[in-house]
Protein backbone atom coordinates (compact mmCIF):
# COMPACT_ATOMS: atom_id res chain seq x y z
CA UNK A 1 0.00 0.00 0.00
CA UNK A 2 1.40 3.66 -0.97
CA UNK A 3 2.33 5.79 2.33
CA UNK A 4 2.14 9.43 2.02
CA UNK A 5 4.31 11.90 4.08
CA UNK A 6 1.74 13.77 6.19
CA UNK A 7 4.32 16.48 6.17
CA UNK A 8 5.55 16.91 2.80
CA UNK A 9 2.50 15.69 0.77
CA UNK A 10 4.20 13.30 -0.88
CA UNK A 11 4.60 9.52 -1.62
CA UNK A 12 7.37 8.09 -0.41
CA UNK A 13 8.61 3.97 -1.68
CA UNK A 14 6.68 1.38 0.37
CA UNK A 15 8.16 0.58 3.60
CA UNK A 16 9.49 -3.53 3.96
CA UNK A 17 6.23 -5.51 4.25
CA UNK A 18 4.08 -3.23 2.50
CA UNK A 19 2.03 -4.39 -0.96
CA UNK A 20 0.27 -2.39 -3.09
CA UNK A 21 -3.10 -3.65 -4.05
CA UNK A 22 -2.15 -4.51 -7.48
CA UNK A 23 -2.95 -7.07 -10.10
CA UNK A 24 1.12 -8.07 -11.11
CA UNK A 25 1.39 -8.50 -15.23
CA UNK A 26 -1.60 -6.43 -15.93
CA UNK A 27 -0.07 -4.01 -18.93
CA UNK A 28 -2.16 -0.75 -18.82
CA UNK A 29 -1.71 0.27 -22.68
CA UNK A 30 -4.48 3.40 -22.37
CA UNK A 31 -4.44 6.71 -20.53
CA UNK A 32 -5.22 7.04 -16.89
CA UNK A 33 -5.34 10.42 -15.27
CA UNK A 34 -5.62 10.97 -11.09
CA UNK A 35 -7.79 14.12 -11.08
CA UNK A 36 -7.97 16.55 -7.63
CA UNK A 37 -10.70 18.75 -6.88
CA UNK A 38 -10.55 21.59 -4.00
CA UNK A 39 -11.91 24.87 -6.37
CA UNK A 40 -15.09 25.22 -2.85
CA UNK A 41 -15.85 23.09 0.06
CA UNK A 42 -15.07 19.50 -1.09
CA UNK A 43 -11.76 17.98 -0.72
CA UNK A 44 -12.18 14.95 -4.07
CA UNK A 45 -10.17 12.87 -6.44
CA UNK A 46 -10.67 9.96 -8.79
CA UNK A 47 -8.59 8.01 -11.03
CA UNK A 48 -10.50 7.59 -14.35
CA UNK A 49 -9.12 5.72 -17.65
CA UNK A 50 -10.07 6.74 -21.08
CA UNK A 51 -12.95 4.10 -21.96
CA UNK A 52 -14.54 5.89 -18.77
CA UNK A 53 -13.87 3.23 -16.26
CA UNK A 54 -13.71 5.03 -12.66
CA UNK A 55 -11.25 3.12 -11.48
CA UNK A 56 -11.14 4.79 -8.00
CA UNK A 57 -12.32 7.86 -6.05
CA UNK A 58 -12.67 9.12 -2.82
CA UNK A 59 -14.22 12.40 -1.41
CA UNK A 60 -14.57 15.01 1.80
CA UNK A 61 -17.66 16.87 2.09
CA UNK A 62 -17.62 19.77 4.76
CA UNK A 63 -21.03 20.56 4.36
CA UNK A 64 -22.24 20.00 7.79
CA UNK A 65 -19.06 22.02 8.87
CA UNK A 66 -20.15 24.85 7.09
CA UNK A 67 -23.92 24.82 7.66
CA UNK A 68 -22.92 25.02 11.58
CA UNK A 69 -21.22 28.38 10.38
CA UNK A 70 -23.76 29.70 8.39
CA UNK A 71 -22.13 29.28 5.17
CA UNK A 72 -18.55 28.99 4.07
CA UNK A 73 -15.72 30.43 5.64
CA UNK A 74 -12.63 30.30 3.36
CA UNK A 75 -9.93 30.00 5.61
CA UNK A 76 -11.80 26.99 7.90
CA UNK A 77 -12.41 25.49 3.94
CA UNK A 78 -8.70 25.73 3.23
CA UNK A 79 -7.57 23.98 6.89
CA UNK A 80 -9.81 21.10 6.04
CA UNK A 81 -8.57 20.57 2.61
CA UNK A 82 -4.95 20.33 4.23
CA UNK A 83 -6.54 18.05 6.52
CA UNK A 84 -8.04 15.68 4.10
CA UNK A 85 -5.98 15.62 0.62
CA UNK A 86 -3.30 13.02 1.32
CA UNK A 87 -6.08 11.18 2.85
CA UNK A 88 -8.49 11.23 -0.02
CA UNK A 89 -5.66 10.98 -2.46
CA UNK A 90 -4.21 8.03 -1.39
CA UNK A 91 -7.97 6.15 -1.00
CA UNK A 92 -8.77 7.02 -4.51
CA UNK A 93 -5.33 5.70 -6.04
CA UNK A 94 -5.28 2.60 -3.52
CA UNK A 95 -9.49 2.10 -4.96
CA UNK A 96 -7.92 2.14 -8.10
CA UNK A 97 -5.61 -0.81 -7.78
CA UNK A 98 -2.64 0.26 -10.26
CA UNK A 99 0.53 1.87 -9.14
CA UNK A 100 0.96 5.68 -9.78
CA UNK A 101 3.44 5.18 -11.91
CA UNK A 102 1.05 3.85 -14.61
CA UNK A 103 -0.71 7.20 -14.11
CA UNK A 104 -0.53 9.08 -17.78
CA UNK A 105 -0.85 12.80 -15.76
CA UNK A 106 -2.79 14.87 -12.59
CA UNK A 107 -5.37 16.97 -13.60
CA UNK A 108 -6.49 19.19 -10.77
CA UNK A 109 -8.76 22.33 -10.67
CA UNK A 110 -6.55 25.53 -10.63
CA UNK A 111 -9.48 27.97 -11.75
CA UNK A 112 -11.95 29.48 -10.86
CA UNK A 113 -12.74 28.97 -7.18
CA UNK A 114 -12.25 30.23 -3.63
CA UNK A 115 -8.25 31.24 -3.78
CA UNK A 116 -7.51 28.92 -0.95
CA UNK A 117 -8.91 26.22 -1.60
CA UNK A 118 -7.60 26.06 -5.05
CA UNK A 119 -4.02 26.78 -3.29
CA UNK A 120 -4.30 23.49 -1.49
CA UNK A 121 -4.97 21.27 -4.50
CA UNK A 122 -2.49 23.22 -6.51
CA UNK A 123 0.22 22.93 -4.18
CA UNK A 124 -0.29 19.24 -3.25
CA UNK A 125 -0.61 18.60 -7.21
CA UNK A 126 2.41 20.08 -7.95
CA UNK A 127 4.17 18.27 -5.12
CA UNK A 128 2.61 14.97 -6.72
CA UNK A 129 3.67 15.70 -9.75
CA UNK A 130 7.59 16.61 -9.46
CA UNK A 131 8.01 13.67 -7.04
CA UNK A 132 6.48 10.80 -10.19
CA UNK A 133 7.63 12.73 -12.72
CA UNK A 134 4.07 13.43 -14.31
CA UNK A 135 2.37 15.72 -16.92
CA UNK A 136 0.37 17.99 -15.33
CA UNK A 137 -3.35 19.30 -16.90
CA UNK A 138 -5.05 22.27 -15.40
CA UNK A 139 -8.39 22.46 -15.36
CA UNK A 140 -11.09 24.98 -15.43
CA UNK A 141 -13.54 23.60 -13.20
CA UNK A 142 -16.75 24.63 -15.26
CA UNK A 143 -15.07 22.60 -18.13
CA UNK A 144 -15.38 19.80 -16.12
CA UNK A 145 -18.88 19.88 -15.20
CA UNK A 146 -19.51 20.62 -19.01
CA UNK A 147 -17.58 17.64 -20.44
CA UNK A 148 -19.01 15.62 -17.78
CA UNK A 149 -22.07 14.18 -19.76
CA UNK A 150 -19.04 12.48 -22.43
CA UNK A 151 -18.34 10.28 -19.75
CA UNK A 152 -21.88 8.87 -18.85
CA UNK A 153 -23.46 10.01 -22.57
CA UNK A 154 -22.22 9.51 -26.20
CA UNK A 155 -22.44 13.06 -27.11
CA UNK A 156 -20.77 14.47 -29.56
CA UNK A 157 -19.92 18.42 -30.22
CA UNK A 158 -21.65 21.17 -30.51
CA UNK A 159 -24.00 20.75 -27.53
CA UNK A 160 -25.44 23.56 -25.32
CA UNK A 161 -24.64 23.27 -21.67
CA UNK A 162 -26.12 24.92 -18.48
CA UNK A 163 -24.44 25.16 -16.06
CA UNK A 164 -26.19 25.76 -12.28
CA UNK A 165 -24.29 25.49 -9.08
CA UNK A 166 -23.63 27.63 -6.15
CA UNK A 167 -20.93 29.44 -7.63
CA UNK A 168 -21.64 30.11 -11.40
CA UNK A 169 -25.06 30.05 -13.62
CA UNK A 170 -23.56 30.14 -17.23
CA UNK A 171 -25.20 29.02 -20.32
CA UNK A 172 -22.66 27.81 -23.02
CA UNK A 173 -22.14 26.49 -26.66
CA UNK A 174 -19.43 23.56 -26.28
CA UNK A 175 -17.89 23.82 -29.83
CA UNK A 176 -14.80 21.53 -28.70
CA UNK A 177 -12.91 20.45 -25.33
CA UNK A 178 -11.76 24.10 -24.51
CA UNK A 179 -14.25 25.85 -27.29
CA UNK A 180 -16.69 27.43 -25.63
CA UNK A 181 -19.21 30.03 -27.06
CA UNK A 182 -20.70 32.37 -23.49
CA UNK A 183 -24.04 33.11 -24.58
CA UNK A 184 -25.22 34.47 -21.34
CA UNK A 185 -24.97 34.58 -17.40
CA UNK A 186 -26.56 35.31 -14.20
CA UNK A 187 -26.32 39.39 -13.17
CA UNK A 188 -25.26 38.82 -9.49
CA UNK A 189 -24.72 35.47 -7.51
CA UNK A 190 -25.18 32.00 -8.59
CA UNK A 191 -28.89 30.09 -8.03
CA UNK A 192 -27.41 27.93 -5.38
CA UNK A 193 -25.80 30.61 -3.45
CA UNK A 194 -29.33 32.67 -3.68
CA UNK A 195 -31.06 29.60 -2.72
CA UNK A 196 -28.58 28.91 0.32
CA UNK A 197 -29.01 32.12 1.87
CA UNK A 198 -33.00 32.16 1.51
CA UNK A 199 -32.47 28.73 3.44
CA UNK A 200 -30.05 30.67 5.82
CA UNK A 201 -33.05 33.50 6.31
CA UNK A 202 -35.63 30.61 6.81
CA UNK A 203 -33.49 29.56 9.53
CA UNK A 204 -34.16 25.84 8.01
CA UNK A 205 -31.07 23.90 9.38
CA UNK A 206 -33.31 23.84 12.50
CA UNK A 207 -35.64 22.01 11.06
CA UNK A 208 -35.77 18.55 11.86
CA UNK A 209 -35.50 17.00 8.04
CA UNK A 210 -33.33 19.43 7.08
CA UNK A 211 -30.51 19.73 9.92
CA UNK A 212 -27.87 17.80 7.36
CA UNK A 213 -29.05 18.84 3.96
CA UNK A 214 -27.53 22.35 2.09
CA UNK A 215 -29.59 25.10 1.39
CA UNK A 216 -30.89 23.91 -2.07
CA UNK A 217 -31.54 20.02 -0.88
CA UNK A 218 -33.22 21.85 2.25
CA UNK A 219 -35.73 24.28 0.58
CA UNK A 220 -36.60 21.55 -2.39
CA UNK A 221 -37.40 19.16 0.54
CA UNK A 222 -39.73 21.56 1.75
CA UNK A 223 -40.97 22.48 -1.19
CA UNK A 224 -42.60 19.30 -2.19
CA UNK A 225 -45.19 19.51 0.77
CA UNK A 226 -46.00 23.15 0.01
CA UNK A 227 -48.79 25.13 -2.88
CA UNK A 228 -46.33 26.73 -4.55
CA UNK A 229 -49.86 28.76 -6.26
CA UNK A 230 -50.45 30.23 -2.97
CA UNK A 231 -48.48 33.39 -3.19
CA UNK A 232 -48.58 35.19 -7.40
CA UNK A 233 -45.30 36.24 -7.98
CA UNK A 234 -43.84 37.50 -10.90
CA UNK A 235 -40.65 36.57 -12.03
CA UNK A 236 -37.73 39.60 -10.91
CA UNK A 237 -37.09 41.75 -14.17
CA UNK A 238 -38.74 39.25 -16.13
CA UNK A 239 -38.85 42.05 -19.16
CA UNK A 240 -35.10 42.26 -19.75
CA UNK A 241 -33.44 40.46 -22.02
CA UNK A 242 -30.69 39.22 -19.61
CA UNK A 243 -29.53 35.48 -18.49
CA UNK A 244 -32.24 35.81 -15.38
CA UNK A 245 -35.52 36.22 -17.41
CA UNK A 246 -38.70 33.96 -16.27
CA UNK A 247 -35.42 31.93 -14.65
CA UNK A 248 -33.08 30.08 -16.53
CA UNK A 249 -35.73 28.52 -18.64
CA UNK A 250 -36.25 31.56 -20.86
CA UNK A 251 -32.43 32.56 -21.19
CA UNK A 252 -32.13 28.46 -22.52
CA UNK A 253 -35.32 29.12 -25.12
CA UNK A 254 -33.82 32.21 -26.58
CA UNK A 255 -30.42 30.07 -26.71
CA UNK A 256 -31.69 27.20 -28.43
CA UNK A 257 -33.31 29.47 -31.19
CA UNK A 258 -30.55 31.88 -31.56
CA UNK A 259 -28.04 28.94 -32.39
CA UNK A 260 -30.04 27.15 -34.31
CA UNK A 261 -30.90 30.25 -36.48
CA UNK A 262 -27.03 30.78 -36.96
CA UNK A 263 -26.73 27.04 -37.69
CA UNK A 264 -24.72 26.32 -35.30
CA UNK A 265 -26.47 23.62 -33.38
CA UNK A 266 -28.48 20.81 -35.39
CA UNK A 267 -31.86 21.94 -36.51
CA UNK A 268 -32.58 18.29 -35.24
CA UNK A 269 -31.81 16.45 -32.11
CA UNK A 270 -29.67 19.04 -30.62
CA UNK A 271 -28.46 18.22 -27.31
CA UNK A 272 -28.81 20.36 -23.95
CA UNK A 273 -27.30 19.88 -21.12
CA UNK A 274 -27.60 20.74 -17.70
CA UNK A 275 -24.68 20.05 -14.95
CA UNK A 276 -23.63 21.79 -11.81
CA UNK A 277 -24.98 21.00 -8.07
CA UNK A 278 -28.35 22.69 -8.99
CA UNK A 279 -28.94 20.37 -12.15
CA UNK A 280 -29.93 17.92 -9.39
CA UNK A 281 -32.82 20.03 -8.69
CA UNK A 282 -36.19 18.23 -9.80
CA UNK A 283 -38.12 21.14 -10.53
CA UNK A 284 -35.13 22.85 -12.59
CA UNK A 285 -35.15 19.85 -14.65
CA UNK A 286 -38.78 19.20 -15.08
CA UNK A 287 -38.68 22.66 -16.60
CA UNK A 288 -35.82 22.16 -19.07
CA UNK A 289 -37.53 18.91 -20.33
CA UNK A 290 -40.51 20.82 -21.12
CA UNK A 291 -38.33 23.36 -23.03
CA UNK A 292 -36.43 20.93 -25.04
CA UNK A 293 -39.44 18.94 -25.86
CA UNK A 294 -40.63 22.15 -27.30
CA UNK A 295 -37.53 22.57 -29.40
CA UNK A 296 -37.21 19.21 -30.64
CA UNK A 297 -33.99 19.24 -28.23
CA UNK A 298 -32.99 16.45 -25.71
CA UNK A 299 -32.04 17.20 -22.61
CA UNK A 300 -29.16 14.84 -20.51
CA UNK A 301 -28.04 15.45 -17.06
CA UNK A 302 -25.36 13.42 -15.73
CA UNK A 303 -26.08 11.59 -12.64
CA UNK A 304 -26.79 13.70 -8.98
CA UNK A 305 -23.66 12.79 -8.01
CA UNK A 306 -21.84 13.68 -10.72
CA UNK A 307 -23.72 16.93 -10.76
CA UNK A 308 -21.93 18.25 -7.95
CA UNK A 309 -18.41 18.25 -7.18
CA UNK A 310 -16.32 15.49 -7.48
CA UNK A 311 -12.87 14.80 -8.68
CA UNK A 312 -14.56 12.40 -11.36
CA UNK A 313 -14.90 14.91 -13.42
CA UNK A 314 -11.15 16.39 -13.23
CA UNK A 315 -10.54 12.96 -14.16
CA UNK A 316 -12.60 12.96 -17.33
CA UNK A 317 -11.30 16.48 -18.16
CA UNK A 318 -7.74 15.65 -18.24
CA UNK A 319 -8.62 12.30 -20.61
CA UNK A 320 -10.45 14.47 -22.59
CA UNK A 321 -7.12 16.83 -22.72
CA UNK A 322 -4.45 14.23 -23.18
CA UNK A 323 -6.59 12.83 -26.25
CA UNK A 324 -6.74 16.19 -28.18
CA UNK A 325 -3.27 17.30 -26.72
CA UNK A 326 -4.57 20.34 -25.11
CA UNK A 327 -3.10 21.46 -22.42
CA UNK A 328 -0.65 19.11 -21.49
CA UNK A 329 2.28 20.75 -19.31
CA UNK A 330 5.16 18.98 -18.69
CA UNK A 331 6.68 22.45 -17.49
CA UNK A 332 5.23 23.47 -14.07
CA UNK A 333 7.14 26.65 -13.33
CA UNK A 334 5.02 29.45 -12.42
CA UNK A 335 2.17 27.93 -12.59
CA UNK A 336 -0.97 29.75 -10.09
CA UNK A 337 -4.37 29.34 -9.55
CA UNK A 338 -6.82 31.55 -10.84
CA UNK A 339 -9.58 32.48 -8.41
CA UNK A 340 -11.67 34.37 -11.31
CA UNK A 341 -11.71 33.17 -14.68
CA UNK A 342 -13.92 33.41 -17.73
CA UNK A 343 -15.33 30.43 -19.93
CA UNK A 344 -14.87 30.73 -23.52
CA UNK A 345 -15.59 33.61 -26.16
CA UNK A 346 -18.43 35.92 -24.22
CA UNK A 347 -21.07 36.30 -27.26
CA UNK A 348 -23.77 36.77 -24.78
CA UNK A 349 -24.16 40.94 -26.49
CA UNK A 350 -24.75 39.68 -29.86
CA UNK A 351 -27.68 37.33 -28.33
CA UNK A 352 -28.76 40.18 -26.78
CA UNK A 353 -28.99 42.40 -29.87
CA UNK A 354 -30.46 39.32 -31.83
CA UNK A 355 -34.10 40.17 -30.02
CA UNK A 356 -34.93 36.86 -30.77
CA UNK A 357 -39.14 36.81 -29.61
CA UNK A 358 -39.41 33.93 -27.82
CA UNK A 359 -42.84 31.52 -27.58
CA UNK A 360 -44.49 31.47 -24.33
CA UNK A 361 -44.56 27.64 -23.14
CA UNK A 362 -46.68 26.76 -21.02
CA UNK A 363 -45.13 25.36 -17.65
CA UNK A 364 -47.04 22.77 -15.90
CA UNK A 365 -44.72 21.08 -12.56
Amino acid sequence: MLILNKTAGVFLKPSKGKSFNFHPGTLFLHKIVLGIETSCDDTAAAVVDETGNVLGEAIHSQTEVHLKTGGIVPAVAQQLHRDNIQRIVQEALSASRISPSDLSAIATTIKPGLALSLGVGLSFSLQLVGQLKKPFIPIHHMEAHALTIRLTNKVEFPFLVLLISGGHCLLALVQGVSDFLLLGKSLDIAPGDMLDKVARRLSLIKHPECSTMSGGKAIEHLAKQGNRFHFDIKPPLHRAKTNNEKGKRGRTHRAILFCKQRDLLPQNNAVLVASGGVASNFYVRRALEILTNATQCTLLCPPPRLCTDNGIMIAWNGIERLRAGLGILHDIEGIRYEPKCPLGVDISKEVGEAAIKVPQLKIEI
